[in-house]
């Protein structure tokens, strides 16, 4: 019997994927027109199980690492004026969250496939590692779907929290209806992939492992996935064996970067190369994230700016410092008509050439999914968790020895000390005519390297040591993250509140037209409206 696969959880219309048009998918075998009789035909089935798309550009834009520059600007198109503005995405992009959807889903497909033509094949070390690429794809999936559709996993609502559907077989109905479940049952079916997976993931017939589910970028995905699971135990336990026993030689190597031509395309390119120990996972993608990142007009209406970065990140004052000379790569300053903008060189542009004499091709993207650099501040933060900060401090230091200039460790007792004379984002002090400090008030134009947290676990007050802790683990994170759309995911796991405000002739903030509070529907993007239409089930609103 053919084997069909759900189309409404996909989009109910057509959707190009590794196996073509979905018309045509379904009227043949749908394994690449191949049946899947051996490891090899399996593995080659696995590469079209990693995403064409990337949800960076849309998860950066709803960030806090953008301000808006003005409606004089014209550097930006329908499509980013929505997400800015937390809007429900009604406008198609390549990297826009509903192709996202049914990208993400069409890979899990794939994974299915290879996964139950692998558990029919001869038990081999090779067969073996097949299948648990298999089940890291759809795992990871399903991971990254979950946290950019839903609320984000905690252990109060996330067990009526809307989840998404959890594609755990090969299906064969064409419209087989799938309810959402619960952000609860989609962690927990992640952690069966997950502890399914590990025991047997191997890198021995993969060409380039690097654009593969490898030992290590498995290990650095269950740290991510357990940190946000709130099982901190288990994330160091899974970042000890990425990272090993000499964790700063496994990090991205800045000193060594800024020793390189200094040019976007050299630094950007060496960046992504694949050679390097700290890039765990490679993944592929149609995007113009690189134009709208780097040293380009291209979006520019929504930049992270010299105040941003100023004030908030990269170049405000820091426990490290607060000068674009501390980095041993520095981050780039753009100032022009309708150009303010600050950058570490990272994501290469690169054009995939479909007709040589029209010069004309696809934007395509580069970039590491999974990281050194990512894990070692995962490990901190569930170290900070666990009460263990001089362990925690220990990996602060080591990214910051590693990122900067600034060889001065600190203490947890510096880290407690500096943090807590950092005043709060947003926060006013009314002073009275005697200058006494009469209370607080809210102002979206203030800004700092600090923000009030509001988990919905349980963290000590403001000022205890465990709160300045992640003050420093969150704003290192940050930086280390900029430009790759993973800010959003902390915005979310920590209730941090982030304003929209538009910035002056002067590059200092004018006004604020709206804040995202934190609980806020529109933290959750919505499904896509193909989706709805089929049956599934809306984010509230």
């Amino acid at each position: 019997m053919k084997k069909y696969i759900g189309l409404s959880i996909i989009s109910g219309a057509l959707v190009l994927s590794s196996c073509g048009k979905f018309d045509e998918f379904l009227d043949t075998t749908p394994d690449n027109r191949t049946t899947l009789d051996s490891e090899e035909k399996v593995e080659k089935m696995l590469v079209s199980g990693y995403p064409e798309t990337t949800p960076i550009l849309f998860m950066e834009t709803m960030s806090d690492n953008v301000d808006d520059y003005g409606e004089n600007n014209p550097y930006t198109d329908r499509f980013l004026d929505q997400v800015y503005h937390w809007e429900d995405v009604t406008e198609t992009d390549n990297d826009d969250p509903n192709y996202f959807w049914e990208t993400s889903y069409t890979s899990i497909i794939n994974a299915n496939l290879a996964l139950e033509a692998a558990e029919k094949l001869p038990e081999t070390r090779n067969a073996q590692a097949a299948r648990a690429e298999a089940l890291l794809i759809r795992a990871y999936n399903h991971f990254m779907l979950c946290n950019v559709f839903c609320k984000n996993y905690n252990t109060t609502t996330s067990t009526t929290d809307l989840g998404i559907p959890y594609l755990d077989a090969v299906e064969d109905q064409l419209d087989k209806h799938h309810e959402r479940g619960t952000v609860a049952e989609v962690y927990e079916k992640i952690d069966k992939d997950l502890q399914e997976a590990l025991p047997y993931v191997g890198s021995e017939y993969m060409s380039v492992p690097k654009y593969h589910f490898n030992p290590k970028a498995a290990y650095a995905f269950a740290c991510r996935f357990y940190l946000f699971y709130e099982k901190w135990d288990k994330a160091i336990e899974y970042a000890n064996k990425c990272l090993g026993t000499e964790a700063s030689s496994q990090l991205r190597d800045w000193q060594a970067m800024s020793k390189l031509t200094s040019e976007f395309e050299v630094i950007s390119k060496h960046y992504i190369d694949a050679s390097l120990s700290c890039n765990l996972l490679l993944v592929t993608s149609y995007s113009k994230v690189a134009l709208n990142f780097g040293p380009y007009y291209t979006g520019k209406r929504y930049a992270h700016g010299t105040f941003l970065a100023a004030t908030e990140t990269c170049n405000a004052e820091n426990i490290f410092g607060n000068e674009e000379s501390v980095y041993y790569s520095r981050p780039r300053t753009y100032n022009a008509t309708n150009l303010n903008c600050v950058i570490f060189w990272k994501l290469p542009y690169l054009v995939e050439i479909t007709d040589p004499v029209a010069q004309i091709g696809y934007l395509r993207c580069v970039y590491p999914a999974l990281t050194t650099d990512e894990v070692i501040l995962n490990r901190a933060e569930a170290y900070i968790m666990m009460g263990q900060y001089e362990k925690a401090a220990a990996d602060l230091n080591t990214w910051k020895s590693n990122i900067t200039k600034n060889t001065t460790d600190f203490s947890v007792e510096d880290i407690v000390k500096f943090y807590n004379s950092v005043d709060y984002s947003y926060d006013k002090y009314i002073i009275t005519e005697k200058g006494d400090t009469t209370g607080v008030e809210f102002d979206g134009k203030v800004s700092t390297i600090k923000k009030h947290l509001h988990p919905a676990f349980a963290i000590d007050q403001e000022g205890s040591t465990q709160e300045a802790m992640l003050q420093c683990v969150l704003g290192f994170r940050r930086i280390e993250t900029l430009q790759t759309g993973l800010r959003w995911f902390d915005i979310k796991r920590y209730g941090i509140e982030i304003v929209r405000r538009v910035i002056a002739a002067d590059g200092t903030p004018d006004k604020v037209v709206d804040v995202l509070k934190t609980d806020d529907q529109r933290r959750a993007i919505q499904i896509p409206p193909r989706v709805r239409d089929a049956g599934i089930e809306a984010n509230p609103r």
